[in-house]
Parts: structure tokens; C-alpha cells; sequence
């Protein structure tokens, strides 16, 4: 599923993705995210972060291009959409009320495939009649708490959360990624795909992070939103195995 690499091709070619994350205290967040993205393929990578956050990504990442907020400790406001192809937002975010405004925006303006994840779904869980107005074709990917916040009510069961993840993606018309052991996407048509890699060792803080960049950045490339959730999720438990063969699944 991945798309082939012209041997003609230039990093406009690969796409531009958009990331919007990171918050006072959360930083990582947002450099973990926007790594990702640049490992998934991505021709460009622009992520909008906080003025405290600055130089902090541009230190960790100097291949990103970095969006500075005029708010030293939140993200208030948004660039222009028209250049990217693909838009991540959450990790990080926080939930301010400014903050909350700028993810409405968001859903208001997007005109291209947008991955809500952490922050950004919890926003979502508390303005529930946001969810129908999604951009189409966009990918959310709850953990099982932040899902049943988004359903509004908690599962009885994994199966019974399964069964809500189906109408989910179906009322949404966008695919549901619901993190796990195993993590299973859900597409709108009501196909389930149910991943076969990783392992206990990514049960740390920052893996979601990291999945939120890599599904943007497959976006940004053209891939449809199924396949880029599909081949992320596939991809990111494979670096897992990797990781826990070299450190160790404590260690990794």
C-alpha cells in the first residue's frame, strides 16, 4: 500500500503536512509527532507550536519548519490551510478555551484529511455535536478511555466497544483507530482491520504521539485515509518489535 518514490520526485512531490501540537509542559509531545511525520516519507513538515516551543523544535528538529503561536504556553490560532495536504492536531494541545477555538476552526476550514488525536479528541468528547461536522475522510485514534469520553458513555466490554467504534466511524464517515492490544482501525464502510504488530513495550507515554505523526504524514502523501491508517498503525507496531529486539520492551 505504500506509494512508489519517483526516482524524478522533490520534496514537494511527497507532500506537505501540518501538525498542530504541543503546549507548556508538553513539548515532547509535539517534537515526537513531528519526527514521526518526517520518518513516514513526508516531503515537508510545518508544525504549529506555542512561542515557548520554538526552540525546542527547532533544536530537536531542524529539518521541521516550525509555526510560532504569539502565545508563549498555548496554540491560539492557526496558519493559512492552503498549503498542506494533510493536518495532525492534539498531542500535547491542552484544553484551554483559546485552544478549543482553534480546533473548531479546524473543523470548520479544513479542506484535506485531519488526524484528532489526545487533546484534540478530549476537546471533541466535551462539544460533542462538533462530531458532526468532521471534515470527511479524517482519522480519529482514541485510546479506550478517550473513546468512550467521544461516545459519551463507557464500554461494557471490548466488544461492546467495538460495536460502537462500527457506528462511530460510519455516523463520522471517518476511520476510527482504537488503540490497544490490539489496535483495530474501523473504516466507514464497516471493514475492521485488526494489526498484528507491537507489543507491551510501546504501553509508554509518547507512542500515541508518534502514531499521530506518522498516519498524518502518509496522508500528506496522497495515500487514502484507510490505507494511511492501516499501513501507520502496521508500521509503528513493526518499529515497536524492532525497538524491543535491540532494548528490550522495560527498556525501549
Amino acid at each position: 500500500l505504500l506509494p512508489p518514490r519517483p526516482r524524478t520526485g522533490h520534496k514537494g512531490t511527497f507532500g506537505h503536512a501540518l501538525l498542530v501540537a504541543g503546549g507548556s509542559g508538553h513539548m515532547g509531545a509535539a517534537v515526537l509527532a513531528t519526527r514521526a511525520a518526517l520518518r513516514s516519507g513526508c516531503g515537508l513538515v510545518t508544525t504549529r507550536v506555542p512561542g515557548r516551543g520554538e526552540q525546542v523544535l527547532q533544536t530537536a528538529i531542524p529539518e521541521a519548519m516550525c509555526d510560532i503561536d504569539p502565545d508563549m504556553d498555548r496554540i491560539t490560532g492557526l496558519p493559512k490551510l492552503d498549503p498542506f495536504k494533510a493536518i495532525g492536531v492534539g498531542p500535547g494541545l491542552g484544553s484551554h478555551a483559546d485552544t478549543s477555538l482553534v480546533v473548531k476552526r479546524l473543523i470548520q476550514e479544513a479542506q484535506v484529511p485531519v488526524v484528532f488525536d489526545a487533546d484534540a479528541l478530549n476537546l471533541l468528547a466535551a462539544n460533542p455535536t462538533w462530531l458532526a461536522f468532521l471534515p470527511a475522510g479524517s482519522v480519529l485514534t482514541p485510546h479506550p478511555k478517550e473513546f468512550d469520553r467521544l461516545v459519551g458513555s463507557p464500554s461494557r466490554s471490548s466488544a461492546d466497544r467495538s460495536e460502537h467504534a462500527v457506528e462511530l466511524a460510519r455516523r463520522t464517515r471517518c476511520v476510527v483507530v482504537l488503540k490497544g492490544a490490539p489496535t483495530a482501525v474501523y473504516s466507514p464502510d464497516g471493514s475492521i482491520y485488526y494489526n498484528s504488530t507491537g507489543n507491551p513495550g510501546m504501553a509508554k507515554g509518547g507512542s500515541g504521539d508518534v502514531l499521530t505523526g506518522l498516519i498524518t504524514g502518509l496522508l500528506a502523501q496522497g495515500m487514502s485515509i484507510w490505507a494511511a491508517a492501516v499501513v501507520g498503525v502496521h508500521l509503528h507496531g513493526s518499529a515497536g518489535d524492532l525497538a524491543a529486539a535491540r532494548s528490550g520492551m522495560d527498556g525501549m
